[in-house]
């Protein structure tokens, strides 16, 4: 029997301290890879490891703020430092937003919002790409079905998105031919704490999550597609049945699109 995609791969993962992070933590170790774990928050992080432990991983906790480039480029020498190299990247880490365009007070969000889920993959994807280039590795892109389309409410975290999935599909053309792949998911709304966290038109938390979480994707289901997406090496893995419909109908009918995403959000699914 053939081992396991990422058995003893050394993957470094951020955001892993909750939500689809944790989620896809825990998936991997069960194929016993080697993680290092990232994300602010330092003790949620030391208790994914020790699951990931017990499901039969290596891992190491290395706290981390992906929109700080040191310290981006301290979790990969730790990494390397820890595993000898490094195989696989999992830019995970990302923030949100809830609020209309028209009502924001703090224009910083937007600032906020790129350097978190654009500049930090690319900080990251630059200090990891040597070591990718010599395991012939893997770069995995968690970005969003806003990343390929518009949507009302999350008008920065879209762009950041749009800015992040740009970017990769650019460097995909570049490594063509070094062995480096490139695997960019983009999920639908998922149960995370995301929503509770994102950041309101003052530029503070909302605290509570408008989404109809019972109607929603749970981080676990996400982690196992994109886990299934991320073995097979796919160039793009759109998570939900309407985000893949509507990337073949935008063209024909955006304007359907725009009224199906406004629905959406409205709903809370």
């Amino acid at each position: 029997m053939a081992a396991p995609t990422y058995s003893g791969k050394s993957i470094v993962l951020t955001g892993a301290s909750s939500g689809i992070g944790r989620a896809l933590a825990l998936a991997l170790a069960r194929q016993r890879p080697r993680l290092a774990l990232a994300a602010r928050d330092a003790e949620s992080l030391a208790d994914v490891a020790d699951e990931c432990r017990s499901l039969g991983a290596e891992a190491v906790v290395v706290p981390t703020d992906v929109s700080d480039p040191q310290a981006a480029e301290f979790l990969i020498e730790t990494t390397v430092a820890s595993f000898g190299g490094i195989d696989v990247l999992v830019n995970n880490a990302g923030a949100s937003m809830i609020a209309r365009f028209d009502e924001v007070t703090d224009l910083s969000i937007f600032e906020s919002l790129m350097r978190v889920n654009y500049l930090g993959c690319v900080y990251l994807t630059h200090y990891a790409l040597p070591h990718l280039k010599t395991s012939r590795g893997q770069i995995v892109a968690m970005a969003s079905l806003a990343g390929l389309t518009g949507v009302p409410t999350r008008t920065g975290y879209a762009a950041s998105k749009h800015a992040e999935i740009g970017f990769y599909d650019s460097l995909r053309i570049e490594l063509s031919d070094t062995g480096v792949d490139v695997t960019v998911i983009a999920p639908d709304f998922v149960l995370s704490e995301i929503h509770r966290r994102s950041i309101g038109p003052d530029g503070r938390p909302v605290g509570q999550s408008p989404m109809q979480e019972s109607r929603i994707m749970t981080a676990e289901e996400c982690a196992a597609l994109a886990l299934r997406a991320m073995e097979r090496r796919q160039r793009i893995a759109v998570l939900s049945a309407r985000g893949r419909w509507g990337r073949f109908v935008r063209p024909l009918a955006p304007g359907l699109i725009d009224r199906i995403a406004a629905r959406a959000v409205r709903e809370g699914r």
